[in-house]
C-alpha cells in the first residue's frame, strides 16, 4: 500500500522543490499544505505516515504544529525541513516529536537514507512518479518568490550565528519581498514605528551584475539588553552603541550574504560598513539615501530574541538594474 505524505510549507517554490527530493521510487500518495492549519486539518480529516513540515510560517507555524499533534492520535511521523538551523531550534522540535530534522534545501540523497534509517521507505521500482503542488504554475512566479525562498535559507544561518553568539533563540519571520518606491518604503517602514528612533548601519555590496545595500536598523530600546548579552560593561553611551551596532551587524549581515551569494552563485564583494544615521526616526534613516535610491527589490527581515527587549530589522535594498540578473540566477528554482 502506498505511503500518504503530506508536505507544509508557505512557500510553493519549497513544496515543489522538497517534492522533487522525494525518491522516485518511493510508492506514496503526496498531500500539500500552505501552513501548520491547514496541515492539521488534513491529518484529522484522512491517514497521513509522513509529515513535511516547515517551521516559520503564517497563521500556524511549525512549532505550534508540532504541539498540537501531540494531541492527535495516530499522528505522522515528521521531518522538520526548515531554513532555521539554530542548534536551540533543532532541539525544540525534537522535544515536541520530530522524528528529523533537516535543513533547506534537502539533497535527494539524504532524504533517501534519512527515510530508509527510519524503515520509512521500501523502494518500489514500479511507483507511479510523484505529483507537483497542484498550485504550481511557472508562468505565475516572480523573482520576489525565489528571493523570498533564498532568503529564508539565508536567514536562518545568520540567525545561528547570532544566536551562538549571544547563547539565545532568535525568533523568525516570514521574509518579506517587495517592489518598491522609496516613499511607499518610507511609508511601510514608518506606519509601525512611529514615535521610535532607530540606528543603523549600511555596507553596499556588489557581484554578477547585482548590486544591493544591506542596512541593518536597530531599535534604540535594544541597546541595554544587547550589552548585557555580549557583557558590556559600564554606561552604554554612544560609543559603545556603535560598537554594539557594528558586532551585531557584522554577525547577521556577513552570514546572511554569504548564505545568500552560494545559493546563486556569486561571489560579493563588499565595502565597509558605515553608520547611517543614530537615534533619528525611520524616515530620516529612509532618506538619508533617497537620491541613490528610486525603484528597488526590497527584503525585510525581522530578527527578535526571545526573553530580550531585542529586536532589529534587515533591510536588503537591490537596485532595480538586479532584477533581470536575479531572475537568471534564481531560475533554478523553478526548472524541471
Amino acid at each position: 500500500m502506498s505511503t500518504r505524505v503530506l508536505i507544509c510549507d508557505d512557500s510553493s517554490i519549497a513544496r515543489r522543490q522538497l517534492a522533487k527530493a522525494l525518491p522516485a521510487d518511493w510508492d506514496i500518495q503526496v498531500d500539500y499544505a500552505a501552513n501548520g492549519q491547514e496541515a492539521l486539518d488534513i491529518i484529522t480529516s484522512k491517514p497521513i505516515d509522513v509529515l513535511f513540515l516547515d517551521l516559520n510560517m503564517p497563521v500556524k507555524d511549525g512549532y505550534q504544529t508540532l504541539e498540537a499533534l501531540q494531541h492527535v492520535p495516530q499522528a505522522p511521523h515528521v521531518f522538520v525541513v526548515s531554513g532555521d538551523v539554530q542548534p536551540k531550534a533543532v532541539q525544540r522540535v525534537k522535544d515536541l516529536g520530530a522524528s528529523e530534522f533537516h535543513k533547506k534545501p534537502i539533497r535527494p540523497e539524504v532524504m533517501r537514507q534519512s527515510l530508509l534509517a527510519l524503515n520509512l521507505m521500501v523502494s518500489d521500482e514500479t511507483a507511479a512518479p510523484h505529483s507537483i503542488p497542484s498550485d504550481f504554475d511557472l508562468d505565475k512566479f516572480s523573482v520576489s518568490d525565489c528571493l523570498q525562498e533564498v532568503s529564508n535559507v539565508a536567514m536562518g544561518r545568520a540567525a545561528s550565528v547570532l544566536a551562538d553568539m549571544l547563547n539565545v533563540f532568535i525568533k523568525l519571520p516570514v521574509p518579506s519581498v517587495h517592489i518598491l518606491e522609496v516613499s511607499e518604503l518610507q511609508m511601510a517602514l514608518d506606519y509601525t514605528n512611529r514615535g521610535a528612533s532607530f540606528s543603523a548601519v549600511s555596507q553596499g555590496f556588489v557581484g554578477a551584475g547585482v548590486a544591493l545595500e544591506a542596512l541593518l536598523i536597530f531599535n534604540d530600546a535594544s541597546f541595554s539588553d544587547m550589552a548585557k548579552l555580549l557583557g558590556a560593561s559600564g554606561s552604554v553611551g554612544n560609543t559603545k552603541e556603535i560598537e554594539l551596532l557594528m558586532d551585531v551587524a557584522s554577525v547577521l549581515v556577513g552570514p546572511y550574504m554569504d548564505a545568500l551569494g552560494k545559493q546563486m552563485d556569486i561571489d560579493f564583494s563588499y565595502g565597509h560598513p558605515a553608520l547611517l544615521g543614530q537615534h533619528v526616526k525611520m524616515d530620516s534613516l529612509i532618506s538619508a539615501k533617497k537620491a541613490q535610491w528610486k525603484r528597488t527589490l526590497t527584503v525585510e527581515i525581522v530578527y527578535e530574541v526571545e526573553n530580550y527587549d531585542i529586536c532589529c530589522d534587515l533591510l536588503l535594498l537591490f537596485t532595480e538594474d538586479s532584477v533581470p540578473v536575479l531572475e537568471k540566477r534564481l531560475s533554478y528554482l523553478v526548472e524541471d
